[in-house]
């Protein structure tokens, strides 16, 4: 198959969606083109693609659109998965879906109200931003220390391996951790950050995190994964 007609990822490589769905994609060994978005200037070819524009998004070659995620992971793991993401060693798929779910929804939640609480004011639990945050970042921290739990108990979060919960989950709490990084290394986390730092020294983790110019229709095509 030519670069031309390979799939199209629609990435930014600091958004925790588009970097789980990059994990994915180089985990199967899959490759696409990878097009960097800027998001204040999001090109015409992602609107068409996609009308509400956010990414991750991917173009399929037969021109279907995935526009979520965790259903570009679910695309890339179900063409190969030499590493089982998607068969967690301990639980299920249903338990480990919902620990994503859980991941997704009200920490997500908790940690958009801790990093930008100003944009939050109309919330009734508003009183001022400083107060605002602290409340969220607690609340986010609950759901931590459960992670921190499971790590404990089992190495990963569902395993002494990686499943697609670790790759789903890691990029929110490497997020988190980035808005306060020495409150975050003083919490009583330790196993929870030692999983962090190994995460984020892996190769694959590494290697989803390379530079790229943000895309324009005249851009040579990027393959990706690179190798």
């Amino acid at each position: 198959m030519s670069l031309s007609d390979l799939p199209i990822l629609y990435s930014f490589r600091r958004c925790p969606y588009a970097m789980r769905a990059r994990l994915a994609i180089a985990a199967s060994g899959v490759s696409c083109q990878l097009r960097e978005v800027v998001l204040r200037d999001k090109p015409e070819a992602l609107r068409l693609a996609s009308p509400k524009a956010t990414v991750p998004v991917l173009v399929l070659p037969d021109g279907k659109v995935i526009e979520e995620s965790l259903d570009i992971m679910h695309w890339a793991l179900a063409i190969q998965d030499p590493k089982q993401y998607l068969r967690p060693e301990h639980g299920d798929v249903g338990q480990m879906m919902a620990l994503i779910a859980a991941n997704d929804g009200l920490f997500k939640k908790n940690l958009d109200c801790y990093k930008y609480p100003d944009r939050h004011t109309e919330d009734e639990q508003f009183t001022d931003a400083a107060s605002f945050s602290a409340l969220h970042r607690a609340q986010a921290s609950e759901q931590l220390m459960g992670l921190n739990a499971r790590i404990a108990e089992h190495g990963y979060l569902m395993g002494q391996r990686p499943c697609l919960a670790d790759l789903a989950i890691a990029p929110f709490v490497r997020q988190f951790a980035q808005v306060d990084r020495a409150w975050f290394d003083a919490q009583p986390w330790s196993v929870l950050s030692s999983w962090l730092v190994s995460f984020q020294s892996s190769p694959l983790f590494l290697g989803v995190m390379d530079k790229y110019p943000a895309w324009t229709p005249e851009s040579e095509i990027v393959r990706f994964p690179s190798a």
